[in-house]
């Protein structure tokens, strides 16, 4: 699992071993200039005579930039520091000086202007100029000397420095331009912003320099591995019957959306739960499709409602209604999407989970007194999906590029496993059904648990993303492909 803390938890982390004399930015300018190493080797194939630039800007994330360029000079490559701010780290700037790096100032718009090509004709540039302190984005001119990084066709590697400059370290937004970097060399610990959307789209390869830290309470963010998930997966015995392995309820479909009933079906039963019982319109096509589904009501241990649920089709609307009033008054978990999210009750259990896309949960939110449109969703996934939790007391899996699932106790998960093919239609719908059979599954469990279901959710989203990969690697792939992957896939997973 990959565990990230915030900048308060790394700052407290530091205190104790700064106060006894540990040198920090000496470990971190280490590692930092190990990997530096390793990618102009691979550009370049040596740290003799390659061309670093650094970027640099003030306080201890610019000292750190410092002393790695220092020591890649040491190293033969030729060093240029931009320095992008009036006050940069003395010491830093020192040894870079004494081991024969160059140093050009940026200190105003025009200045940066003219360095724009040096930085650009660089092997590697090193993101220094905001560190977990920074706030506001990069402003003055290194903010045009990210611009002009961002906006080049040719560009050169480009190495973040702990974060890249411009992101919300605790939340994942971004502010301004942001620098994409190829490779994030952090320090301590992984921080939020490197795995939450939308700032961990410019983080690229993530690499943690360990400093030593002792981290207390409970990480920010996390992100299962497949090992974790296989360890989440309910696994039948060999005296498992149909019944012990969940039974899940799917009320989904309309006339007008069959294939979604069709579809989440499918991702339940290749999922591995013991039974589908199919509750809708859409029986024929869904018996057509899967025979082994029983339609009609009957006992359960979880549902799914919601999936292809048309907002026009009364009698449908009507059974995800009962089925959320049934769910409800038996502790049943049930995984809510698209068409039953309006019919949530003002407040449901953690055991409840909500599975909307960006769109989905602004009209949610604004249903409920929060008025947001879906760019603003996007554009700070945490924040709305954490609210969505404290409005309703759901488990919410916000779905998008990476999926960000906010559960009980502030727990907060971010899986990045899919592909961009997976964006395509009725894979919400497949990924509800792959839920559904986790909650089916495990329906004691994540009841009793209020920590289960939100990890529950994340393992689901992770065999999603997986999945929609092992379809058609690289290429394109509709739903129903990655329902077809899914049971080879947590075999992989669980045998293992």
């Amino acid at each position: 699992m990959l565990l990230s803390w915030d900048a308060a938890a790394v700052r407290a982390a530091e205190e104790p071993l700064l106060a006894a004399g540990v040198p920090l930015m000496d470990r971190a300018a280490f590692g930092l200039a190990t990997h530096v190493a390793r990618v102009l080797r691979g550009v370049r194939g040596r740290v003799g005579g390659a061309h670093v630039v650094l970027l640099v800007g003030p306080g201890n994330n610019g000292g750190d930039t410092l002393h790695a360029g220092a020591r890649l000079a040491r190293r033969g490559a030729r060093v240029t520091a931009v320095l992008a701010s009036p006050r940069v780290h003395g010491d830093g700037l020192a040894a870079l000086r004494a081991a024969h790096g160059r140093v050009a100032v940026a200190h105003d718009d025009a200045a940066a202007d003219a360095l724009a090509g040096t930085v650009l004709a660089a092997d590697v540039v090193l993101d220094g100029l905001l560190g977990i302190g920074g706030r506001g984005g990069v402003r003055g001119p290194g903010a045009r000397l990210v611009g002009a990084l961002a906006a080049a066709d040719v560009r050169p590697v480009v190495v973040a420095v702990d974060v890249p400059s411009g992101v919300g370290v605790d939340d994942g937004t971004r502010t301004g331009v942001v620098a994409r970097a190829d490779v994030t060399v952090t320090f301590g610990a992984c921080k939020p912003a490197l795995l939450l959307p939308p700032a961990a789209d410019a983080a690229g390869r993530v690499e943690v320099v360990d400093l030593g830290l002792d981290l207390a309470g409970p990480p920010a963010v996390a992100r299962l591995a497949g090992t974790d998930v296989a360890a989440l997966w309910p696994v039948p015995g060999r005296t498992s019957h149909k019944y012990a392995r969940g039974v899940l309820g799917v009320v989904a479909g309309s006339d007008r959306y069959p294939g979604a009933a069709v579809l989440a079906s499918g991702g339940a039963l290749r999922a591995g739960v013991g039974m589908v019982r199919y509750v809708g319109s859409a029986g024929s096509q869904v018996l057509a499709a899967h025979p082994e589904v029983v339609v009609g009501e009957g006992r359960v241990q979880a549902w799914v409602v919601g999936p292809g649920v048309a907002p026009d089709d009364d009698a449908q609307r009507a059974r995800a209604r009962d089925a959320l009033v049934h769910a409800l008054a038996h502790d049943e978990p049930a995984a809510v999407d698209a068409g039953a999210l309006d019919l949530l009750p003002d407040r449901v259990p953690p055991h409840v989970v909500l599975t909307p896309h960006a769109g989905e949960l602004a009209t949610l939110l604004s249903a409920r007194g929060a008025a947001v449109d879906r760019a603003d969703v996007e554009a700070a996934p945490l924040a709305h999906a954490r609210r969505a939790h404290e409005l309703t007391g759901a488990t919410v899996l916000l779905k998008g590029a990476t999926t960000v699932v906010v559960g009980a106790y502030g727990a907060v998960y971010a899986q990045a496993d899919a592909p961009a093919w997976l964006a395509t239609a009725g894979a919400g719908d497949v990924l509800a059904g792959v839920l559904g059979a986790l909650l089916a599954g495990r329906a004691a469990d994540a009841v009793d648990d209020p920590t289960l279901p939100v990890a529950l959710a994340a393992a689901a989203a992770a065999v999603h993303g997986r999945a929609a990969h092992a379809a058609n690697p690289g290429g394109p792939v509709t739903a129903s492909d990655v329902a077809a992957a899914v049971p080879r896939v947590v075999a992989a997973l669980v045998t293992a």
